[in-house]
């Protein structure tokens, strides 16, 4: 549900009674991923998704019914091979669905404002939803962050609430969501907190919640201008930052959260990045280039892109050897930056360099999909949690 938090915090805000259907586990193709969530308040208002439409009907008539008695409950959707026309998923897919009632009164209700307050700040924090485990519990949180003790409606279960906040705070390091399962007497899903004492074995949805991660623009151009809006609009915290004065303005860049006059080097060498950080390099212009990619290509980023013609690029690809520059680093640089869409406008370049820096992020391979076998979701599963999407 942190995907949809701004409306729900507002909701909480107002007082309102509603009840969430969340994403908690995928089989096969679907086109919403684990954390997804529609909410639905007792007039009948809604707000996300959890399907993209093919089941958000029936979704929808669970939640203005948990809304109304207060019970949660646990239901699974796929493809009907006998009614095409049936409440199911036509892209062949299996989804499973939470729906949890927050109303007034509810144990959950203060943690679940704690959380959706949290996202709203931008902090770093992680909701974990039961999925699977005593009845009782079914659709109950717990809420780590990165500082500070949980938040826990887990009632009397204080095993259970401590095995699920260590491994939910490993996952709000990692910054990845997944479904865990703790306490039991062992077996899968087990080493942390499993076995006897350790309460009944319980499953949960861990969805981490990050800071927006930084997309770095260097080169106030009105293609720059274009790249801003494409960043803002897949969630990154977008700053553009120029030598030039003039041209450096926020009135030129309205949609940016930062305008930076400063030399481009210079700004990289103070400012914060991380592994998420993705730098756009628009300025074309040696002066600026090369002690900028100097620099970017030794950081722990996530994406360096450069701009120019393939001859810009080879002119300087060598000036960066000639400046000390290992060939390894330099095989990390994309340029020419952005993937072969024949774009011409500012417009369609962003959206050009967009699909590029989505495809690092995603492991996609860029190709049409009309003819491939490749899938059409990308599921990293990178350490023992089994990676299952990411709030980012």
């Amino acid at each position: 549900m942190l995907d949809i938090a701004a409306e729900l915090h507002g909701w909480m805000e107002q007082d309102r009674d509603f009840a969430v259907a969340t994403v908690v586990a995928v089989s096969g193709s679907a086109p919403r991923r684990p954390g997804a969530a529609l909410a639905v308040d007792t007039d009948g208002t809604a707000v996300g998704s959890v399907s993209g439409g093919c089941v958000e009907g029936a979704v929808y008539d669970l939640c203005r019914q948990a809304a109304e008695d207060g019970h949660p409950v646990r239901e699974r959707f796929g493809y009907s091979d006998d009614d095409a026309f049936a409440v199911g998923l036509t892209c062949g897919g299996v989804i499973d669905i939470l729906v949890t009632p927050v109303r007034r009164g509810d144990p959950s209700r203060p943690v679940l404002a704690a959380a959706l307050a949290a996202a709203v700040r931008g902090e770093a924090a992680a909701l974990a939803l039961v999925t699977e485990g005593p009845a009782e519990l079914l659709g109950r949180p717990l809420l780590v962050r990165a500082e500070g003790p949980a938040d826990s409606a887990l009632g009397a279960l204080p095993a259970v609430e401590r095995a699920a906040a260590a491994r939910a705070t490993a996952l709000l390091d990692a910054g990845r969501t997944a479904h865990i399962t703790v306490g039991g007497d062992g077996g899968p899903g087990g080493g942390w907190g499993d076995g006897p004492g350790c309460g009944p074995r319980t499953g949960l949805l861990v969805v981490a919640n990050l800071p927006a991660p930084r997309m770095i623009v260097f080169g106030a151009i009105d293609f720059a201008s274009a790249l801003v809006r494409m960043g803002r609009f897949l969630g990154y915290r977008v700053t553009v930052c120029d030598a030039r004065p003039v041209f450096t303005t926020a009135a030129r860049f309205p949609e940016a959260d930062e305008v930076v006059v400063d030399w481009p080097h210079r700004y990289l060498e103070q400012t914060d990045t991380d592994a998420r950080t993705v730098l756009c390099v628009l300025t074309h212009d040696a002066k600026f280039d090369i002690p900028l990619l100097r620099l970017a290509l030794t950081l722990p980023v996530a994406y360096v892109g450069a701009m120019g013609s393939r001859t810009t690029h080879l002119d300087r690809n060598a000036r960066l050897r000639e400046a000390g520059v290992p060939e390894a680093a330099l095989a990390r640089l994309r340029s020419p930056i952005g993937l072969d869409l024949g774009a011409h406008s500012p417009e369609e370049t962003a959206l050009s360099i967009a699909a590029e820096i989505v495809a690092l992020r995603r492991g996609g391979t860029g190709v049409p999909l009309r003819g491939a076998h490749t899938p059409i979701h990308h599921d990293e599963a990178d350490g023992p949690e089994g990676r299952v999407g990411s709030a980012a």
